[in-house]
């Protein structure tokens, strides 16, 4: 099975390591894949996810047979909603074993998560078992539990069987009718827009190619953000976070087309982003995708089943030497106006610092100044997120990691982590919440132990923000928070006790420390406790518990 994954390609193995899992990584370590072992199996599966989508290789996270699976069962759920190629490579109980300790239906848990439930029937089949496991992850970009029976584990292997050849996964062009189709309403729409998901990650060049002829501005979901980095027409990220002229602009789109990106209420803000006027199209791999988040009131004027990259090729095809495009948008004057006002940074604010307390903003705005352009972001979840999502310019989109399909609470360290390891060369950046930081504490450790020079921002309200502004907003009865609300908590005594560097920012000032890290040699990891000022409730709130 060890020779079967490494042969096939897996880039890392993550894990906590049980008495059923220890052969299974002793003998993937043996094949050269590369370990690193968490403290807990939701960190580990939570690596693995990060790992996966910002180095564009299928993963692995491995557990005990039992409850090392329902300790991971978060990190693979948020995995398996997100449609990460990852391999779940876990121990399970032998048949005879009814009454066992360890036993639960673990076939039933992946699938009521979301993940694919597949098992090694016998030792004849394991090398065949396995590949499948990886074809349906990679191919089917899928979240895949494989469970091991330990009574196969320990039988013998019948000779060296050939790992099975895997084609690369087919990428379907569109039809040309429906190229044609898209092509037509391109080059009569006047102000198009095109949203970018994470399905559209690798077809940036044609995806731009195509938005220069047409004349479209683009834009990104969440977890694409990055994507058109350095683009003039770029309005970043469309949804709950788009700065104020982002929202304008596409609220004026007569045409919107999404590319790999299922225009949720997340993207589309319930669908009020989106014009009354405006035509939607939607461009995937699978046709069942297409319309799935759309009102019915409201239907795809088409849907386009095909490869992004290839989609947007034909299109550009079928548009050339045809006349110019009838869109008005891309003028000097537009790019002019993104360059002034279209991030969040360049908003104006009412500063809401005390000498106790730091307006998150003038904190983010600050921090993208002082830390390396080269990074990776990974974002926590919770009332702070648009913060780290928004003011922390990214260079593409391997650079930004957004483990929030599940909305849990706590990935954010070993979303660092994982991404840390998948781009090495850029200094991996954690924003999180103090609720989700000690949620997750436990992975400070690894992050020491492996050295990884990982900046750990914490938004740090002494309370779960969002719970606190939500039941406790304007207009809304008054409630008691005793629940929510906690004392203050030193946090950078916390990770210095975890061999970590601390800093505690108060104001501007304190952010001396940050730089004096920045400057080097930056061997541990540097925990910034962040006293953040209330905001009164961020405005992408609302948005969220809307959808809840």
């Amino acid at each position: 099975m060890a020779r079967t994954l490494a042969e096939l390609g897996v880039g890392h193995v993550f894990g906590v390591v049980g008495s059923g899992n220890f052969h299974l990584v002793n003998a993937l370590v043996a094949c050269g894949v590369p370990f690193t072992a968490a403290r807990h199996e939701n960190g580990a599966a939570t690596m693995a996810d990060a790992f996966a989508r910002t180095s564009g290789q299928v993963a692995v996270v491995t557990t005990h047979q039992g409850c090392g699976l329902t300790n991971a069962t978060t990190g693979i759920g948020e995995a398996a909603k997100s449609r990460t190629p990852l391999v779940v490579l876990t121990a399970d109980t032998q048949a005879a074993a009814v009454h066992s300790n360890f036993r639960i239906d673990q076939d039933g848990l992946a699938r009521s998560v979301g993940a694919v439930a597949e098992r090694v029937h016998s030792p004849a089949s394991a090398a065949a078992d396995t590949a499948r496991a990886y074809r349906r992850a990679r191919n089917d970009r899928r979240t895949v539990v494989l469970s091991v029976p330990l009574d196969v584990q320990a039988a013998p292997a019948p000779g060296h069987a050939p790992v099975p050849a895997l084609p690369d996964p087919p990428r379907p062009r569109p039809h040309d009718d429906d190229a044609a189709r898209l092509a037509g309403l391109l080059a009569s729409a006047r102000r198009p827009v095109f949203v970018a998901g994470r399905g559209a990650r690798g077809a940036r060049a044609e995806l731009v190619a195509l938005a220069e002829r047409s004349g479209a501005l683009l834009a990104t979901s969440a977890v694409a953000k990055g994507l058109f980095a350095g683009e003039a027409f770029d309005l970043g990220i469309s949804g709950g976070f788009s700065a104020p002229l982002t929202a304008e602009l596409i609220r004026r789109a007569d045409l919107v087309v999404g590319w790999g990106c299922a225009l949720n209420m997340w993207t589309t803000r319930h669908g009020r982003l989106l014009g009354p006027e405006a035509a939607v199209v939607q461009v995937d791999l699978e046709e069942q995708a297409l319309g799935a988040h759309r009102d019915p009131d409201r239907p795809l004027a088409m849907g386009v089943v095909g490869d992004c990259a290839l989609t947007a090729r034909d299109v550009l095809a079928r548009l050339e030497g045809t006349t110019a495009p009838s869109s008005s948008w891309r003028t000097p004057g537009l790019a002019a106006r993104l360059a002034r006002e279209g991030r969040w940074r360049d908003v104006a604010h009412e500063d809401l610092s005390t000498p106790e307390r730091i307006d998150p903003r003038a904190l983010s705005r600050a921090l993208d100044e002082i830390l390396p352009a080269e990074r990776v972001v990974a974002v926590d979840s919770g009332n702070f997120m648009g913060y780290p999502s928004q003011y922390l310019d990214v260079p593409d989109e391997r650079g930004f990691c957004f483990t929030q399909a599940f909305q849990s609470v706590g990935l954010g360290l070993a979303t660092a982590i994982g991404a840390a390891l998948a781009q090495p060369h850029r200094l991996p950046v954690l924003g999180t919440g103090d609720g989700g930081f000690l949620m997750g504490v436990a992975e400070l450790e690894t992050a020491v132990r492996l050295g990884l020079p990982l900046v750990c921002v914490v938004y740090d309200d002494a309370a779960y923000g969002a719970e606190v502004h939500h039941f406790a907003g304007p207009g809304a009865p008054e409630v008691p928070l005793d629940t929510v609300v906690f004392p203050d908590t030193d946090l950078a005594a916390v990770g210095r006790g975890f061999g970590a560097e601390g800093a505690v920012v108060r104001t501007l000032g304190d952010l001396e420390a940050v730089r004096a890290w920045v400057a080097g040699p930056r061997e541990r990891p540097l925990v910034v406790d962040a006293k953040i000022a209330s905001d009164g409730g961020s405005w992408w709130l609302a948005e969220a518990f809307r959808g809840h």
